[in-house]
């Protein structure tokens, strides 16, 4: 027999449903800044992309951190960074179109009722 999986907490719950508003809340930013979203959550076994939007000829590949005081480009762990460009090399593979697209990582930090710190060009790619 397999154990069945616990239910998450109350608390884990609500995060989640904070996180979900904070990423909803960044692709509204975006759009309004001239950004056309072209996915949300896009997950693979090797990491994930909260959002992927495309502004002129640049691929944007956004990463939400909704906290209160989150440092914004100090708060993604080189370890998420790797994770994350794997996950853009992916979803650019399933796009090939836009692969001639330059590409950027972008940081946007939800911290309560203000609006999205958009961080733009957070870090690149180690080589």
């Amino acid at each position: 027999m397999t154990p069945r999986a616990m239910p998450p907490s109350p608390t884990r719950q609500r995060a989640r449903r904070y996180g979900q508003r904070a990423e909803t809340l960044c692709a509204l930013v975006l759009m309004l800044k001239g950004y056309r979203v072209l996915a949300r959550d896009f997950r693979v076994p090797s990491g994930e992309i909260d959002i992927v939007a495309r502004r002129a000829g640049t691929v944007v590949f956004v990463e939400v951190k909704a906290r209160a005081g989150a440092g914004g480009r100090d708060a993604i762990t080189a370890r998420q960074r790797r994770r994350i460009v794997r996950a853009a090399e992916a979803f650019l593979q399933r796009r090939p179109a836009l692969a001639a697209h330059g590409i950027r990582f972008d940081v946007m930090v939800v911290d309560g009722l203000r609006l999205p710190e958009h961080i733009v060009d957070a870090w690149r790619p180690e080589a």
